[in-house]
């Protein structure tokens, strides 16, 4: 099993805008929604926004439109969480996107700095070294990789080659050709990428290394860039990867994640194959070949490793 210091990501002249990411974000859930979505006729032939409008919006959630304007244009002070319940409902949000809302309208004082070092538990490396032939790793906010087994490495190639700063799944997605060639269903994994940064940047708009990540990814992606502006949040907790791995081909692995009972900012992560299919046998393979596997990965050791 291999850890390594947290990846550090320079930190940028400011932080993410509170006040911007509440209003982006709802203007974003309302503008998905349609009057028939909601039970409401739709008069307007010539609507001048896409979805409900403000006052539409506010009826349903039962506030003046005076009150959501005001939240919509990002200032969430006082606001009860009564309101923001009825709001949630009225935009028909998911659980995550709740809890996103609530993040952003009402952000508490974490006791917790969010630039603090994360540390994996000496028993938790223990649990990942015992997980023969099953790929898992712990990775933590900012979708940065803190540990991992062989078996992870073996699949999604040896990070510990890479320099610390590279060990994060955002990076390797957007900015790594390889694992476009590894994930069979890319766009998906770089949804779901996306999706754990809103999440993150909702709990933490004060971390200074989320926000010099997503400026550089935005800088140097266009992808990225298409997929932030969406403002699209979810937990990603299990699911079907399709894989295509340089030595044994095809993979369908179930992904399973676990938020830690004592950090929930950190989740392990485990893959597995259905008994008996090929995707097992591909799986025992690769473990058989130990280093090998390693080092074939998906090309990652060719960047040389950082001193």
């Amino acid at each position: 099993m291999d850890t390594y210091p947290e990846p550090v990501h320079e930190p940028a002249a400011g932080a993410l805008d509170p006040r911007a990411e509440l209003s982006e974000f709802l203007r974003t859930r309302r503008a998905r929604l349609k009057p028939e979505d909601v039970g409401l006729r739709d008069f307007g032939r010539h609507r001048r926004v896409p979805g409900l409008r403000r006052e539409e919006l506010s009826q349903l959630a039962g506030v003046s439109v005076a009150y959501y304007t005001r939240l919509e244009q990002g200032n969430g002070r006082n606001v009860s969480a009564e309101v923001l319940d009825s709001i949630a409902r009225a935009l028909q949000l998911t659980d995550a996107e709740h809890a996103h809302l609530t993040h952003l309208a009402k952000p508490k004082q974490k006791k917790k700095p969010a630039g603090r070092i994360q540390q994996v538990r000496g028993t938790l490396r223990t649990l990942l070294d015992a997980m023969d032939g099953v790929p898992a790793y712990v990775v933590g906010r900012r979708s940065d990789i803190l540990a991992w087994n062989r078996m992870a490495a073996a699949i999604f190639g040896d990070w510990a080659e890479l320099p610390t700063q590279e060990r994060n799944w955002a990076r390797l997605i957007f900015l790594r050709p390889e694992y476009r060639d590894l994930f069979v269903d890319w766009e998906q994994k770089a949804i779901d990428i996306v999706c754990q940064l809103r999440m993150d940047a909702g709990r933490y708009p004060d971390d200074p290394r989320l926000s010099a990540l997503v400026g550089e990814l935005s800088v140097k992606c266009e992808e990225f860039r298409r997929l932030w502006a969406t403002h699209d949040v979810k937990e990603k907790c299990h699911g079907i990867k399709h894989l295509q791995h340089p030595l044994v081909g095809e993979l369908d692995l179930r992904l399973e994640s676990f938020h830690l009972a004592d950090d929930h900012e950190q989740s392990l992560v485990t893959y597995h194959a259905e008994p008996g299919s090929p995707s097992a046998e591909a799986l025992r393979l690769l473990a058989s070949w130990g280093t090998d596997a390693t080092r074939a990965g998906t090309g990652t050791s060719s960047t040389g490793r950082n001193g």
